[in-house]
């Protein structure tokens, strides 16, 4: 029987999204939950990759119950939520590409007579993800691994207080998007890998409509999603499909039932003589045992 492939999850907010990550794809077949979420699943060539590709909509709170329903039905090694952003940083142009480093929840806060108290949120990316991602995307000058900042508004004034908001509080923040925080907050709570990696479609400023009738947001979507493929390209699947833990491939190998193989590859040559072998054992009291010498 072959074995089956990993499978990475790609997310996307938008049709134009979903259908840049969709083109990099081939042999593409349907699921849907029981629920009437679909994904399409196709291979992405060149690499160990199957890619559950969902679409999900706008939105903060659908990203984040969408995503944890896409955790515990697909079981993806790897979550990469992969679309178009706002740029924050004059550095960072029209069809760069954002690769989120940190995301942040900006709409934490408490309202008082002195003022808005910022009690702010944010999530790390994951150190696997990363790290794939600086490898794939270090000779790539329009690729920036930067903190981005996520809520459920649209900027487009950039003298606004919510511009002012995050110049003041989330002055490291290099993109705005919308929904980022939802989808790695859902993942970090499974105990799973996220990466949000975003294409600037705009400068989040009173000529986004312009730049979006100039056909800015495929092109964003484009490149952000080539950008997700070389990332996959690097990222090397969890060796018998594991989701988490730490260690060597001959930890991950030691870590499965059955006896444990020496330095040799020989079964049981690393105990040289009897064992016992407790693994994956439950013991409800004491355990006791006899070392009985025999004649060889």
């Amino acid at each position: 029987m072959p074995e089956l492939q990993p499978t990475v999850a790609v997310l996307t907010a938008l049709p134009l999204e979903y259908k840049a990550v969709q083109a990099h794809l081939r042999d593409v077949r349907k699921r849907e939950h029981p629920r009437g979420t679909r994904a399409a699943v196709g291979q992405l060539p060149g690499t160990p990759w199957s890619v559950a590709l969902v679409e999900m909509g706008e939105g903060t709170l659908t990203a984040a119950a969408l995503t944890e329903r896409v955790m515990t039905w697909l079981e993806p090694q790897a979550v990469l939520f992969v679309g178009v952003a706002g740029s924050l940083k004059s550095d960072i142009g029209l069809g760069d590409v954002v690769v989120a480093t940190k995301v942040y929840g900006i709409h934490g806060g408490k309202e008082t007579p002195e003022g808005f108290l910022v009690r702010p949120e944010a999530w790390r990316a994951s150190h696997r993800l990363t790290a794939a991602a600086r490898e794939a995307l270090r000779d790539d000058p329009h690729a920036h691994l930067k903190p981005i900042a996520a809520g459920d508004v649209v900027l487009a004034a950039p003298e606004s207080a919510l511009a002012e908001h995050l110049r003041r509080h989330y002055n490291d923040a290099a993109a705005i998007e919308m929904e980022g925080s939802g989808v790695v907050s859902a993942v970090d709570l499974a105990g799973g890998d996220a990466l949000v990696i975003r294409g600037i479609s705009d400068r989040a400023d009173a000529d986004k409509s312009l730049t979006d009738g100039e056909g800015w947001q495929p092109r964003a979507a484009e490149n952000a999603a080539a950008a997700a493929v070389a990332v996959l390209r690097e990222l090397r699947p969890f060796r018998g499909g594991r989701v988490g833990g730490s260690g060597s491939d001959r930890e991950a190998e030691d870590s499965e039932e059955g006896p444990h193989r020496g330095a040799t590859g020989a079964t049981g040559a690393a105990y040289g003589g009897d064992h016992l072998d407790f693994r994956g054992s439950t013991f409800n009291g004491p355990f006791v045992a006899k070392r009985v010498d025999r004649e060889r």
